[in-house]
């Protein structure tokens, strides 16, 4: 089950309440530009269009072998293949103020391409830090077991 993409800034910006796996509907070209390592999830989040969700803002370079590529849009938006009671879910709890629904990584499963996307909720800067510094003094425990 090899990761494609992560999204490190997501944890850092958010806390993350749940998770959910999801699947991604893609083109050929698309699964085959994840597969040799073209996705970048930075800045990326999901949207609802009529009641259906939809991964924007996450980028997918061009593959370079595929033969017809005019017009493609490596920015383009993607739907996530969710259960109505999920997505229904996720788009009362959108609703909610501060809450936001970004994607903490990209890997396969079985012959699948799945995304996982999180419920999270922003941090302040000093929740930030305090992160920092826990797990900074975690790593210094750690030197001194070892030692």
């Amino acid at each position: 089950m090899p990761t494609y993409a992560v999204n490190k800034k997501a944890r850092h910006d958010y806390e993350i309440l749940n998770s959910i796996e999801a699947g991604l509907m893609l083109s050929g070209n698309e699964v085959k530009a994840i597969r040799s390592g073209l996705m970048k999830l930075t800045g990326a989040y999901v949207t609802f269009h009529k009641n259906e969700a939809f991964l924007t803002g996450a980028h997918i370079g061009k593959y370079k072998q595929a033969s017809n590529l005019e017009g493609y849009d490596p920015m383009q938006s993607r739907k996530l293949l969710l259960k109505r009671s999920q997505i229904d879910d996720l788009h009362g709890k959108l609703a909610e103020k501060g809450l936001t629904i970004v994607p903490l990584s990209v890997y396969t499963k079985g012959r699948h391409i799945k995304v996982e996307v999180g419920l999270g909720k922003g941090k302040k800067l000093h929740d930030k830090r305090r992160t920092l510094k826990k797990r900074d003094l975690d790593r210094q425990a750690q030197r001194l077991m070892k030692n």
